[in-house]
């Protein structure tokens, strides 16, 4: 990220009027209120609020009433979530907390009108950083603006404590640094390396978004190489620490190791999503485990299938969504044999360029390429070619026209179709029909019905 200037105060006018209708209404109420958290850390660099967090010395109840529309979330952590505006927006009265028994919940929450002690509870300094929303004057009882100006994430308090009461403030460290360009200071990367095996107390679902949101944002080919130097990999996602030093043929991979080669590849992802991300984190973790020395060069035969293989055990074992493991998995198959699109027969190459997930494939392809050798010409003959596609023909034979053969309903109704399609991709020289499309069907259904 580009070093941007710390801004000691607000511009107010960049606050948008539903927020300062909300703290208009919590001073109508007798209470004081300030933005906080992300929310001044961004605006502070420079950058557009995703969300807004308010605090106040009102009471949950009374912060509530004065808000009218909103929703008391977690009365017990005093968080009122306000909906029907363009970002999320919580107001939360101000605490200090007890200790975290579970590493996620304060055993205690005590109610308190002094932002100071409130910022205790908090996680980084550049995170309790409180601003008044009508004039912009800021509050800064930690110090997080000179430590945004330093470009330093430092913990607040003791830093050892902070990741004890909940572990996931090391992969938010992780994301933090990545994105806004920042150092960690060294008491509180000491205290996050001693504190690392509170990783696996935490929830697999929790993990996943987190890491998610740091392979998805800026830096984030950073955030994956400090995932691995801290050692965090090692106990959230060993097949990824295993590609550290594992070299490959500098003919193809100039870059160096594998590792380096998927941070490069998620670094050229143009705002990838999750799909995307986990793609790039997972497409080669078939490397370390194929990793030979052929008489010509470094080889790893069959890497991409089992990587694929891999990729869908990682993100079962993090509980991800079926959907977001069968279009990774796929990509990670896929991403050798995009190679050869352009020798492919027409009627292959044009079903693939049809199908839903190929504009990821085709994403992936060009960061793959930039991330390596840097050679697009593949990526600009296919995106080309694309967008030369006529308007989609229909198919030549349908489900129905399966069932007509009295092949009963169930998965392989799809496997004959798409036998069909393979038949009729292998013909050589000759433009299919439907009538031929159906003796193909034919001869295929009745091999079925024998076996």
């Amino acid at each position: 990220m580009v070093a941007r200037m710390v801004r000691a105060k607000l511009d107010a006018a960049s606050i948008p009027e539903p927020i300062r209708a909300i703290t208009h209404r919590i001073r109508t109420a007798g209470g004081n209120v300030w933005l906080v958290g992300g929310t001044v850390r961004d605006l502070a660099l420079g950058l557009e609020a995703a969300d807004y967090d308010l605090a106040t010395d009102l009471d949950p109840q009374a912060a509530a009433a004065a808000i009218g529309n909103g929703q008391l979330e977690d009365a017990r952590l005093g968080a009122c979530r306000i909906d029907g505006l363009p970002w999320p927006v919580v107001v939360t009265t101000l605490r200090i907390e007890g200790n975290y028994r579970d590493h996620r919940r304060p055993d205690f929450v005590q109610f308190v009108t002094d932002p100071a002690l409130d910022s205790q509870r908090r996680d980084f300094t550049c995170n309790a950083i409180y601003a008044d929303a009508q004039t912009g004057e800021i509050f800064d009882p930690t110090g997080g603006l000179a430590d945004l100006a330093s470009r330093t994430l430092r913990a607040i308090g003791d830093p050892a404590k902070r990741f004890e009461e909940d572990p996931l403030r090391l992969l938010r460290m992780l994301r933090f640094e990545a994105r806004f360009g920042l150092t960690v200071d060294p008491i509180t990367e000491a205290a996050a390396k001693a504190c690392a095996k509170g990783l696996v107390t935490l929830s697999k679902e929790r993990v996943f978004d987190e890491l998610t949101r740091a392979f998805c944002g800026d830096g984030r080919g950073r955030a994956l190489r400090r995932f691995v130097e801290l050692g965090f990999a090692n106990l959230l996602l060993p097949e990824v620490a295993a590609m550290e030093g594992v070299q490959q043929p500098p003919q193809y991979h100039p870059e160096g190791c594998v590792l380096t080669h998927v941070a490069l590849v998620l670094d050229r992802m143009e705002a990838p999503d999750a799909i995307l991300a986990w793609s790039a984190v997972l497409h080669d973790v078939g490397k370390p485990p194929t990793f030979r020395v052929a008489e010509d060069r470094i080889r790893f035969d069959g890497h991409d299938v089992l990587s694929a293989r891999m990729a869908d055990s990682i993100l079962e074992r993090f509980h991800a969504s079926r959907e977001l493991r069968l279009e990774v998995s796929e990509i990670c198959r896929d991403h050798i044999r995009i190679a050869s699109l352009l020798q492919m027969r027409p009627r292959r190459r044009e079903r693939w360029m049809r199908s839903p997930l190929f504009p990821k494939h085709l994403a992936f392809h060009r960061a793959d390429c930039l991330g390596s050798h840097g050679d697009l010409s593949i990526w600009h003959e296919a995106t080309r070619l694309r967008a030369l596609l006529p308007p989609e023909r229909p198919p030549l034979v349908t489900g129905a026209d399966v069932l007509a053969l009295g092949v009963p309903k169930g998965p392989v109704v799809g496997q004959l179709l798409r036998a069909v399609e393979d038949a009729l991709d292998s013909a050589d020289g000759i433009e299919p029909d439907r009538d031929a499309a159906l003796v193909v069907l034919r001869r295929l259904a009745l091999a079925h019905v024998k076996a």
